[in-house]
């Protein structure tokens, strides 16, 4: 933070550099903690803005201690105060709780049936949709996106829209999918030009392209099964 922002609240920094309307812009993953933690605080107190009261909160606790930090201890910080120590702990406790739920669910590829089951919903589609799997070095599952939607006979997919949610979310392999309203999972000649295209951009980035399986209505094709990945 420079020497000017510090003098500055979050109400006068540029519109696009405030933690509010960066996140309705970028979504809540290209937020920084002290930003994520100033929306919680909402204000600032004379003198500080809810920005450098976060970074405070940060530097003083740092993660682990900040998740087991007392309300005592939070409405004493100046800034603060009963109120917003309230918001905090709930935040916490909420993305706690949330987080342990998803542990308890998680989804682990490790087969085309696998992958097929988390595809299903694209399987009666009347229009393709490209859709990828994102995975962690374990092959758990860590976000799914459709990445796009086409006409009943061609998908138009660019590298960066692909690998942009693995570069984020920190993927070590992706899975490829998408549907063929057709009924016939066999692949086209765009088909197998797309997969090695992005095959290829996979191994640039270190990201592993570790298979591409086409949906139909009764069946499905898996590239790694047929040795064409």
């Amino acid at each position: 933070m420079t020497q000017q922002q510090r003098k500055l609240g979050i109400k006068d920094l540029l519109k696009f550099a405030r933690p509010r309307e960066k996140l309705i812009k970028k979504g809540a993953k290209s937020l920084k903690k002290e930003e994520l933690l100033a929306i919680l605080l909402r204000t600032g107190s004379k003198g500080k803005s809810a920005l450098e009261i976060a970074n405070n909160i940060l530097r003083k606790y740092g993660d682990k201690k900040l998740l087991n930090a007392s309300y005592e201890e939070l409405r004493n910080i100046h800034g603060v105060g009963p109120t917003k120590a309230v918001q905090i702990l709930a935040a916490i406790e909420l993305g706690c709780r949330l987080f342990k739920e998803k542990s308890e669910k998680d989804v682990y590829i490790n087969s085309p049936q696998d992958a097929v089951k988390e595809l299903s919903h694209i399987k009666e589609n009347k229009k393709e949709n490209f859709v990828v799997l994102y995975l962690d070095a374990r092959n758990k599952l860590i976000y799914k996106e459709t990445v796009s939607i086409g006409t009943l006979n061609a998908n138009l997919v660019h590298p960066r829209e692909v690998f942009e949610p693995a570069i984020r979310y920190l993927s070590a392999q992706i899975i490829l999918a998408h549907n063929h309203p057709s009924g016939d999972p066999e692949p086209s000649k765009d088909d197998l030009m797309l997969t090695k295209r992005l095959v290829e951009a996979g191994k640039i980035l270190g990201i592993e392209v570790i298979d591409h399986i086409i949906i139909a209505q009764k069946e499905f094709f898996s590239f790694k099964k047929n040795k064409l990945i």
